[in-house]
């Protein structure tokens, strides 16, 4: 017998009837150890504690029965197989099975007991029930995730054998529960088990083990933090003439929230540790005068910068705005994506390796291999959370080798309090709560498809008033199956119904200069109406534009749409949202919809997000190492994260052997993503 540590370094293989084909089966399900099979848990329960009369049976229901074979008949056919009449005192239920034969215990006179659903044909019946024999014992079964090929009866049995090779642990329990007694509890309940409360993940044995898994996480993340503590950064001491030059430049003045979390990024610049901090704030609440800001200093100071962000379109804007704002102060920046032409690329290379330019603004191609810094000390990421983890290690490893780069990530989707608890739990956290003043609150507007003539004359209206509009596609070409409006339809259908209008076109797949040569020409005010795709989800600032039009808006989540809202109303005009949504539309499309008309807090609707969509789908992408949870659920035990980082903190300042051991076993090699 060994612990649970133990049996991680014990291969799944090493189990009877173990063999390549069902080694490869297990690894689908990332079952690798004997350890990985044992905290897979169920994911739901068959109650088999009761056996049921037939006479008591109704269509539709799970039931387990037992009884007498009545008699025992071959099917004809292409199938096969074969119906047996099974009979207890008070009535009679058919069995039809596929390609089962008979055999002494399916034979007439023999006893049964069966497990299924009940059907009604011309006598209620069930169709290829689970068979056990009449003197196993009754019980709850778990039910466990499968992938093709595998049964719930290998699996059982698999578990079996695996929990008699695991030991009675009693060295830490949580709550009285050993990590041990927890794991058997789970894959063979008692027959008094609180069934309901199992099916919720609110048993206490389930709740021990998310603790722990949850606690492993934050012990990862908090010794993360502890490490990069220990190693030096270069220290930073700001300069208020600086500041206020850069001010100068901007042609406004930065609102208090803006100053207080600038401050609190100088404070750390200033501690000869490396900063970490997540920056988040609302729509249009100024996170990149911030990022300017801190960059000035740090350019001052003789470091480089490295500014990255998700896409050419918002790179190429965070470059224009920090090109205006930055270059008169003489820190010109540099901007690299993966259209850059092959001459320009390597004398920029060239200038990054020797030191002489020190602000470089870009996207993935920032963390190519041939890319190097003489100084680099400051990583900015915009958007961080649609990089990959290895992409984001990428960049801030270009760091001289003695000194930790520093580090600030921002983002314009609000993260609700526990998944940034969770995913972000060794940055520290500033939030810009506070909007630039004249910032005026924008009108959304839920519509129908039927009213698309009434929407093109309020459309007209609106630029023939001066005025700019956006109209959103979430296709770029049309799909039956999704039965959106493509991006290039929509604009020739545009062009044709409003001929008196300029209209433009943007969408992922035009060439870099394409994108931005129509951009520049709608922030010029030279194109009255820009469609476009996603694309222009975050960092684009047209004050002028006042009308937001998007197509199907119930196949986005809520965080995205609030993004592209926050494309208008950036002005002191009256701004509108339409929602143009398809007919029809589901419940869950129509409260999306709902709450977006109702509130334009960032904050609320991103906790709203996570409660309809979950934590992968919420970022868009469910990236390795943003959310790897093997048990605990980030929506469900949201209130057990304070419990896990308490815990988490109890054992670090122990530091005994259970603290390594709990880490190992829930993170693995995982735990490296932290520095992401």
């Amino acid at each position: 017998m060994s612990d649970l540590l133990s049996l991680s370094r014990q291969a799944v293989a090493d189990l009877r009837g173990v063999g390549p084909a069902l080694a490869a089966r297990l690894a689908q399900l990332q079952i690798y150890s004997i350890a990985d099979l044992l905290l897979h848990l169920p994911r739901s329960y068959e109650d088999r504690r009761s056996v049921r009369p037939i006479v008591s049976l109704r269509a539709g229901e799970l039931a387990l029965v037992e009884g007498e074979v009545l008699s025992q008949r071959q099917l004809s056919g292409r199938r096969g197989g074969m119906e047996l009449i099974l009979r207890d005192e008070g009535g009679q239920l058919r069995l039809r099975f596929f390609h089962l034969r008979p055999s002494p215990w399916n034979a007439p006179g023999s006893r049964l007991r069966v497990y299924g659903e009940v059907r009604a044909g011309s006598a209620l019946e069930m169709l290829h029930p689970e068979i056990d024999k009449a003197e196993s014992a009754l019980g709850l079964r778990p039910i466990y995730p499968l992938v093709e090929g595998l049964r719930q009866d290998s699996l059982r049995r698999l578990m079996a054998q695996a929990l008699l090779r695991l030991d009675e642990d009693d060295s830490h329990r949580l709550d009285g529960w050993s990590r041990s007694a927890a794991l058997r509890y789970l894959h063979q309940p008692d027959a008094d088990a609180d069934l309901a409360l199992l099916l919720q993940a609110r048993h206490p044995a389930q709740l021990r083990l998310i603790v722990e898994e949850l606690a492993a996480q934050q012990i990862s993340l908090l010794q993360h933090k502890q490490q990069m503590q220990q190693r030096p950064a270069w220290r930073l001491q700001g300069d208020q003439r600086l500041e206020q030059a850069l001010q100068e430049q901007m042609g406004f003045v930065l609102t208090a929230a803006q100053r207080r979390v600038i401050g609190e990024i100088m404070h750390d610049l200033g501690r000869g540790q490396a900063l970490q901090r997540l920056v988040q704030g609302d729509v249009g609440c100024g996170k990149t005068a911030v990022a300017a800001c801190v960059c000035a200093q740090a350019l001052q100071a003789g470091w480089q910068v490295a500014l990255m962000a998700p896409t050419d379109l918002l790179a190429e804007q965070l470059y224009q705005k920090l090109s205006a704002w930055l270059s008169p102060l003489g820190y010109t920046p540099a901007f690299l994506s993966g259209r850059t032409p092959a001459r320009a690329r390597k004398t920029l290379l060239a200038e990054l390796a020797d030191g002489s330019r020190g602000l470089v603004v870009g996207t993935h191609a920032l963390f190519q291999a041939d890319l190097t810094f003489a100084r680099l000390g400051l990583v900015i990421i915009d958007e961080q959370h649609r990089f990959g983890v290895s992409q984001r290690l990428a960049l801030r490893d270009k760091a001289p080798a003695a000194y930790e780069a520093h580090l600030l990530v921002m983002t314009a989707t609000p993260i609700p309090r526990t998944l940034a608890m969770s995913c972000y739990g060794d940055l520290d956290c500033s939030v810009i709560d506070e909007l630039p003043p004249g910032r005026r609150p924008i009108t959304t507007v839920v519509m129908s498809q039927n009213r698309r003539p009434e929407l093109m004359q309020r459309l007209r209206a609106n630029c023939q008033q001066g005025r700019q509009a956006y109209w959103v596609c979430t296709l770029i070409e049309a799909s039956e199956a999704l039965q959106a409006q493509a991006a290039e339809d929509c604009h020739a259908e545009l062009c044709a119904a409003l001929p008196e209008l300029r209209i433009g076109l943007v969408h992922g797949r035009q060439s870099g200069e394409t994108k931005t040569s129509v951009m520049q020409a709608f922030a010029a005010a030279e194109l009255d109406l820009l469609v476009a795709t996603t694309v222009i989800e975050v960092g684009v600032d047209v004050a002028n534009a006042t009308l937001m039009i998007i197509e199907n808006p119930e196949r986005l989540g809520l965080a995205q749409l609030h993004q592209l809202r926050g494309r208008v109303g950036r002005g002191r005009q009256d701004s509108y949202c339409v929602l143009l949504y398809g007919d029809p539309i589901g419940a869950r499309g129509r409260q999306r919809l709902a709450l977006l008309r109702q509130s334009q807090d960032g904050f609320f609707l991103a906790e709203q997000d996570l409660l309809l969509r979950g934590p992968g789908e919420f970022f868009g992408t469910r990236q390795a190492g943003l959310v790897q949870l093997r048990l605990a659920d980030l929506q469900r035990d949201a209130e057990l994260m304070s419990a896990a980082q308490h815990l988490a903190t109890q054992w670090l300042r122990a530091a005994g052997p259970q603290l390594e051991a709990c880490r190992l076993l829930w993170q693995g090699e995982r735990s490296r993503y932290a520095r992401a």
